[in-house]
C-alpha cells in the first residue's frame, strides 16, 4: 500500500516525530469512545438516561450529584483490566528507539504508560490517579474503584476525585505547556483516532512548525494537508501501525 511506504519513510527519515491521539487509539483494546454509534454517549443506561452524558462527566455533577457521578464513573470509566493495543505497544518502540518525542493524548485510560511509552501528555489527566479535593491527598488507582462508599472520602474528611479533567473544567497547565511544546519541536505529527472536535487541545496542532503530518483515521479532518509532504491514510490505527517496522 502507498500509503504505508510513505508512512514507513516518513518516520525513517524523522527523530522528533509526536503522536496525537484520541479515543480511537483504545477502542481497539475494547474502550468506548465518546461520540460514535456504540460509544459511551449512546449506551442507553435506564439508571442515567434522565441525566446527558455531558452531564454525567462534568464538575457539576461531581458537585451536585456525587452519588450519580461515581456510580457513573466506577461503571464506565474503569480501564485497569484494559490491555494495550500494538499502536501503543509500536508507539513505544519508536519512543524507545529514540524517534519518538512524545505522545499527546486526549484519553484517560493509562494504556500508553501500560504499553512502556514514558514521555505522556494526559490532556484530560487520567484514571490511574486520585487525590483529595480539600487537602490534595493523592491517592492510588484502585482506591475509588474499590471504595465501599458511595463517595470516597479522604482521611482528613475530603472527597476523593480522580485526577481527570471534567466539562467544565480547565486542562491541566503542565500538560498544556508539555504538549503545545513538543509539537512546535516535531519535525513529523501523527494524527490518529481523534475527532478533532474538542478544544482547545484539537487546537494544539497549530504549533506545529515540522516537515510531515500524517492522518490516520476512519473520516477525514479539518486539517490543511500539503500533497507534496503530509499525508492522510484511512483506516485502522492498528491495520497501519502493524505493518511499520520500527527499526
Amino acid at each position: 500500500m502507498e500509503g504505508i511506504k510513505r508512512l514507513q519513510q516518513y518516520i525513517d527519515e524523522s527523530h522528533k516525530i509526536v503522536f496525537f491521539g484520541g479515543a480511537g487509539v483504545s477502542t481497539e483494546s475494547g474502550v468506548p469512545d465518546f461520540r460514535s454509534k456504540d460509544g459511551l454517549y449512546n449506551q442507553h443506561d435506564i439508571q442515567f438516561e434522565q441525566y446527558s452524558p455531558e452531564y454525567l462527566l462534568s464538575h457539576e455533577c461531581l458537585v451536585e450529584h456525587p452519588e450519580v457521578f461515581f456510580e457513573f464513573y466506577r461503571q464506565k470509566m474503569d480501564a485497569r483490566q484494559v490491555k494495550p493495543n500494538i499502536t501503543h505497544k509500536k508507539l513505544a518502540e519508536l519512543e524507545m528507539k529514540g524517534k519518538l518525542l512524545a505522545v499527546v493524548t486526549q484519553n484517560i485510560d493509562g494504556l500508553h504508560q501500560k504499553a512502556g511509552s514514558k514521555k505522556v501528555y494526559e490532556l484530560h489527566g487520567t484514571t490511574f490517579r486520585n487525590y483529595c479535593a480539600r487537602c490534595r491527598k493523592e491517592y492510588a488507582a484502585d482506591y475509588i474503584f474499590e471504595s465501599k462508599d458511595a463517595v470516597p472520602r479522604c482521611s482528613c474528611g475530603g472527597m476523593v476525585r480522580p485526577d481527570v479533567t471534567l466539562y467544565s473544567e480547565s486542562l491541566s497547565d503542565e500538560a498544556q505547556y508539555g504538549a503545545v511544546n513538543a509539537i512546535a519541536e516535531a519535525d513529523m505529527l501523527i494524527i490518529g483516532g481523534t475527532s478533532l472536535r474538542v478544544y482547545p487541545a484539537a487546537g494544539f496542532i497549530r504549533y506545529f512548525r515540522g516537515k510531515h503530518i500524517v492522518v490516520i483515521n476512519r473520516e477525514k479532518l479539518d486539517v490543511s494537508l500539503n500533497a507534496q509532504d503530509d499525508l492522510f491514510i484511512c483506516g485502522s490505527l492498528g491495520e497501519v501501525f502493524e505493518q511499520l517496522n520500527i527499526s
